[in-house]
């Protein structure tokens, strides 16, 4: 069973628990909104909130650690390239974009 936008179980509800779009083909996901499972379309589950907040943590960890694996001499010696414009926000973005995926890919629904 799963619950509905109301806090009731049903087969399946039949609109976004944000938006109240609805919820006609998948992907429909779901998150914990106040304790209670509620059903988001793919545009709300994009921009829930505590996710990106989680996915922008990750990516502040992990990013830091690959910038400081593969251009920390670079960083450290204050000579840097032209090159380092777009390899910066690159190594800060695929964690990001990869915790994303990970967690809209956990709270899908088939």
């Amino acid at each position: 069973m799963i619950a509905t936008t109301d806090g009731g179980e049903q087969g399946m509800a039949d609109h976004c628990g944000r938006c109240s779009g609805p919820l006609e083909a998948p992907p429909v996901f779901q998150f914990q909104v106040g304790g209670e499972p509620r059903l988001r379309c793919w545009r709300c589950a994009l921009t829930y909130a505590p996710m990106l907040r989680r996915s922008l943590g990750i990516a502040g960890v992990v990013g830091s650690l690959l910038l400081a694996i593969n251009h920390g001499d670079t960083v450290l010696s204050g000579h840097w390239a032209a090159a380092l414009a777009w390899k910066v926000p690159l190594t800060y973005l695929v964690p990001f974009v990869v915790a994303s995926c990970g967690a809209l890919l956990n709270s899908r629904i088939r």
